[in-house]
């Protein structure tokens, strides 16, 4: 782990390290999770998932109720009201999460909210989570850009001073909730930097830039368009553009010029967020196309009696306990204090794949129904495609551990 990244452990006491690497749920995790379980089947059912995504909405009741059960503010220090966790219980929770339907954009925001505590003003940090206990995201991250997706170097929305002020331009692309946040934690480069020097990475700053009054009116300069999307369709996800957008220079974030430090650091813990996420849907997935395949007769007998059926239930199993296997060493790693670079790339590599896999094989279980907008498995498989992309691309993936992997043979 980095410095200054400090995830706790359930009690929010220093996590020992252990050198046995045990995968079994600790009686807390357990109560945890079956808590979970118990509000889910409440607030979460299938029928309430399905007409949110119809409808485009917000699945308030489900997130209010996460709130209000502690669930939104887990891994979050305690000064800000949440419950320290180690990284390994918040893949627990995010695997169960996504394992009883729902899309994993909806359960909080903790990876964001570590730059804000880590990193944030004592005023940022009150506005930011006054709109987390509101109920609503802390803020969006504006990092990637039309110009700058994988090759993050490429940033090229700047900030510039002029009068006592700070002024930023540019666009934003790809960010998530940005018609219903109050708040963008912005990555900028400063103007005035010689332009031949915009893929040095120190040249970045982080900067708190209010996006609405508290009329929900946009600030001057600022304009969003919301993209229209495959799937994800319960969250919005926009393009953003800045017009000479007026700031302060309170509303720096951090420390000037190493806005892109801040935000990597918590990249490897979001990669495995999204492995855990893709554990969880396959596993979905996987359950009602089994459960489906034990029950629908052709021929006189359920299609699970055929060899055919039982090579995709089988492949599909396989390809979980491979995905389980990725996220739960990796976050024991973490947890322990051991590097993940080459693990948590290869890991979002495998999980991003094999989940889509996962839910496609469901999906042809399930047949024609499974191609209805009545069948889960077609939500989860059109929102599962977007985890080869999201949180760093495959291609990306390969890059990071192809180069890790050979540096440990030529050392």
């Amino acid at each position: 782990m980095r410095t200054g990244i400090s995830w706790g452990t359930t009690y929010g006491e220093p996590k020992e390290r252990n050198d046995e690497m045990d995968f079994s749920l600790t009686d807390e995790q357990q109560l945890l999770l079956e808590s979970l379980d118990e509000l889910m089947e409440r607030y979460c059912t299938e029928q309430y998932m399905k007409e949110c995504d119809e409808k485009h909405e917000w699945p308030h009741e489900f997130t209010d109720a996460l709130l209000e059960n502690g669930f939104q503010m887990l891994g979050v220090d305690e000064e800000f009201g949440g419950t320290p966790v180690d990284v390994t219980t918040l893949m627990l929770v995010a695997e169960r999460v996504c394992k009883n339907g729902a899309p994993i954009y909806v359960y909080g925001n903790l990876c964001a909210l570590k730059d804000m505590t880590e990193y944030g003003t004592p005023e940022q940090q009150e506005q930011c989570f006054a709109e987390v206990m509101a109920g609503r995201p802390g803020f969006v991250l504006g990092f990637t850009e039309p110009g700058a997706g994988s090759d993050s170097s490429a940033l090229a929305s700047t900030y510039q001073r002029r009068d006592g002020k700070v002024y930023l331009n540019g666009s934003k692309s790809f960010m998530t909730n940005a018609v219903n946040s109050k708040y963008m934690l912005c990555v900028a480069r400063d103007a005035d930097d010689d332009p031949e020097e915009r893929a040095n990475r120190s040249r970045f700053s982080m900067w708190w830039v209010p996006l609405r009054d508290d009329e929900g009116n946009l600030t001057p300069g600022i304009s969003i368009e919301p993209l229209e999307k495959i799937g994800w369709n319960m969250g919005n996800t926009c393009e953003l553009h800045m017009q000479d957008v007026e700031l302060e220079e309170k509303d720096l974030v951090g420390v000037e010029g190493n806005g892109f430090m801040q935000a990597m650091v918590n990249f490897e813990v979001e990669r495995l967020l999204a492995c855990a996420q893709s554990l969880g849907a396959a596993e979905c997935a996987f359950e009602d196309a089994t459960r489906y395949a034990t029950q629908r007769i052709q021929f006189g007998k359920p299609i699970g009696r055929n060899q055919l059926i039982q090579e995709h239930i089988t492949d599909m199993y396989l390809k979980i306990e491979n995905m389980r296997n990725w996220v739960y060493k990796t976050a024991w790693k973490i947890d322990n204090g051991e590097s993940v670079q080459i693990d948590s790339a290869v890991a979002k590599l495998y999980c991003g794949r094999a989940a889509f896999e996962v839910c496609d094989t469901a999906l042809q279980v399930m047949g024609g129904i499974g191609y209805t907008k009545d069948c889960r498995i077609s939500r989860l498989w059109r929102d599962q495609r977007v985890y080869r992309i999201g949180a760093g691309t495959d291609e990306i993936m390969i890059h990071i551990a192809g180069r890790a992997i050979q540096k440990q043979f030529q050392e």
